[in-house]
């Protein structure tokens, strides 16, 4: 049975482009919730080994040390991790003294599970490398693509199989960043340099996705004739289509397992490949390849 992607493609990319433009406002609307990493300051976590102390104890500590902009979330473990603007080592002691001297028993015993401190200069050089990082690897897919599809220039130019597998990344992207930018505004989820991590890693397996998808395409070229070139990807598409869908769904079961079991500092590293991956595998079939048809039926006109 062959799915004729190709002749819903229409529907396909308009369905695409709402969504971009969706995750856009979202973006526009409320933005991303930076981490520590991004902004600067401290972060401190606590364990307790019986119970854990109220929220409401836990803020008004800080409160009293003078730290107005702080965040005090609960883990799954028995857990506080607080972050705030920047604490240095005396009032970090002074405020895990307070901890200790309110809240340990010799049944509950408190203990420092971790303290990090950055400031303001390293969380700007660290938001200029993420961005440097993206615009390389986007140029470098661009390079490669041009090189390994020189065979197949026609109807398209080897350079433009680049190009469009550089849209079905802004795709995936934008995607991710969009929900972020939801969860930032309604549960509090900030993005670090594990969200960062986790975008480019999302590249990669997108465009390793799009580009089993356009060897198959470029098969075919080789192959058969290119005067009807809808035909030609729609055949490609049907022919790595299980391995697309085999792939994703083995990737995503580990992954799936790491965000229930793999602890709170992973989740919104792993959280943000989930998303990312289902979306590259949606991408490199729905958008992709489609989009060269596209690009063909310009050129003719």
């Amino acid at each position: 049975m062959t799915i004729p992607f190709i002749k819903y493609s229409r529907v396909l990319l308009t369905a695409s482009a709402l969504l971009m433009v969706v995750a856009f406002f979202f973006l526009f609307k409320w933005g991303l919730k930076p981490g520590i990493d991004f902004t600067g300051g401290s972060l401190l976590e606590t364990t307790y080994s019986e119970t854990r102390p109220d929220l409401e104890e836990m803020q008004k500590i800080f409160a009293d040390a003078g730290l107005t902009e702080t965040v005090v979330q609960k883990t799954d473990a028995n857990s506080y991790i607080v972050r705030s603007n920047f604490i240095d080592e005396d009032l970090h002691q002074s405020i895990l003294k307070d901890i200790r001297d309110k809240f340990q028993t010799k049944e509950n015993v408190v203990r420092e599970s971790r303290f990090e401190t950055i400031g303001p200069s390293v969380s700007a050089a660290l938001k200029q490398r993420a961005w440097w990082a993206v615009i390389f690897v986007c140029l470098g897919i661009i390079a490669y693509v041009a090189y390994a599809f020189r065979a197949v220039s026609r109807p398209v130019a080897s350079w433009k199989y680049g190009l469009l597998a550089i849209v079905a990344l802004a795709h995936d992207v934008m995607f991710v960043v969009g929900v972020f930018a939801v969860l930032g505004h309604f549960l509090n989820i900030e993005v670090d340099v594990g969200f960062v991590v986790a975008l480019l890693t999302v590249l990669g397996y997108s465009v390793n996705d799009t580009i089993v998808v356009y060897d198959r395409i470029r098969e075919n070229l080789l192959r058969h004739s290119a005067d009807n070139f809808g035909e030609v990807v729609n055949n490609g598409l049907n022919q790595t289509l299980m391995r697309s869908v085999n792939t994703t769904i083995k990737t995503l079961l580990p992954l799936v397992a790491l965000f229930f079991w793999g602890g709170a500092t992973i989740h919104t590293f792993v959280l943000a490949l989930l998303i990312g991956i289902a979306s590259g595998a949606y991408s490199s079939i729905f958008i992709a390849a489609p989009l060269l048809v596209v690009v063909e039926k310009w050129q003719r006109r």
